[in-house]
């Protein structure tokens, strides 16, 4: 059954380039998106609370406001998915907007069908809440039981210590989503340890040993090389 019109997911896109807008423009339409436009980064902080969008696409480089700064102001009342498309590519700019609340981050020149997907994980997993709204969560031959504490692959109960469980959880329960070295290590070990890659890399090697079929090439804790790990949205 199709979408009417004021069921389609309302997108505010954030881009000072005409090009790329109108680019968008007709991609959007073409996936069954609603789309409006913000130039600047006052005009979208104008737009969005005139009229709350269901997901925001947001440059990074805007005329007015560092678009950094528009996020975090967007984030002091919107829960919405964000997705950060910037020609920005460092991983420093990355991390930043990741700590700073954005839910993806693509660089440009970028895939029309890589943003249209990750849009569509990223209203599943808004309009879903988190997974933690399920006792058990499921993908694959995984299968969690967040209520027991228990899991399993291949139907075979698996032993994790305390802290792989702690990681495992953190990123089921936001599954899609990119979540940086600096949010997992203050999560589970404390601010104290926010620096230390190598111990989180420790720990996820020997997570994946037990719960991927071939840990060398991971089909569910995904890398986001110089940022940090996904859980697999499909």
């Amino acid at each position: 059954m199709s979408l009417t019109n004021s069921q389609r997911p309302l997108v505010l896109v954030v881009e000072d380039d005409a090009a790329i807008r109108d680019f968008l423009r007709s991609s959007l339409a073409d996936a069954g998106f609603r789309m409006y436009e913000a130039l600047t980064g006052q005009e979208a902080l104008e737009s969005a609370e005139r009229s709350p969008p269901d997901l925001v696409i947001l440059d990074l480089g805007l005329p007015d406001i560092d678009g950094q700064i528009v996020l975090q102001k967007l984030r002091e009342w919107f829960k919405g998915p964000i997705i950060i498309l910037s020609a920005r590519n460092q991983e420093t700019q990355k991390v930043t907007a990741l700590d700073h609340g954005a839910d993806d981050y693509l660089t440009k020149p970028f895939s029309t069908a890589e943003l249209l997907a990750r849009m569509r994980v990223a209203l599943r997993h808004s309009e879903s809440g988190s997974a933690s709204n399920s006792p058990v969560f499921e993908r694959g031959n995984l299968k969690v039981d967040l209520s027991a504490h228990r899991v399993f692959v291949h139907d075979k109960e698996v032993h994790l210590t305390p802290i792989e469980y702690n990681i495992l959880t953190a990123l089921v329960r936001n599954a899609g989503k990119v979540l940086t070295h600096r949010h997992l290590l203050t999560d589970i070990w404390g601010p104290q340890q926010a620096q230390d890659t190598h111990y989180l890399r420790v720990f996820m090697a020997g997570l994946r040993r037990k719960i991927e079929d071939d840990p060398a090439q991971p089909q569910y804790l995904l890398t986001e090389q110089g940022i940090g790990y996904r859980f697999a949205a499909d």
